[in-house]
């Protein structure tokens, strides 16, 4: 059954509200740590263009490529593993698919490949990496 737009436009709200609320959990986490509000917030229009470029990066192997694309993919098409319009959980799916496709940059192309497609302050491409599971800032001694 096709989605009307009144089904789109609820989609896009919940997906705006529930972006708000993890961006704002994430900022109070990080905020203890010294990130500010902002990097946390504005880590989001950073990404979607970090994954736009990267699709068109012909330096990076076409698997990791495919990932990037297939995680924009999953992202944009209506139907997911969970589905968006479930509260607080909707979008887990589509964080973790984003995630997912970053951390392979990282592991298979190293963090240069991340800095030269990246839109943003380094410092928010630090937190990214950090989300991703990328490697870990050594403990102050």
């Amino acid at each position: 059954m096709p989605m009307t737009p009144l089904g789109w436009l609820a989609a896009l709200a919940s997906a705006l509200v529930l972006a708000i609320f993890l961006v704002t959990i994430a900022a109070l986490r990080e905020r203890r740590r010294g990130t500010t509000v902002r990097d946390v917030v504005l880590l989001v229009p950073d990404v979607l263009h970090l994954l736009l470029r990267l699709v068109r990066d012909r330096s990076l192997p076409n698997s990791v490529r495919l990932r990037i694309a297939a995680a924009v993919l999953y992202n944009v098409q209506p139907i997911n593993v969970i589905p968006d319009f479930v509260p607080v959980i909707g979008f887990a799916d589509n964080i973790a698919v984003i995630l997912w496709a970053v951390r392979a940059v990282v592991r298979r192309c190293g963090d240069e490949s991340l800095a030269r497609n990246w839109p943003g302050s380094p410092e928010r491409l630090a937190l990214l990496i950090k989300f991703a599971g990328g490697p870990r800032e050594p403990a102050p001694r």
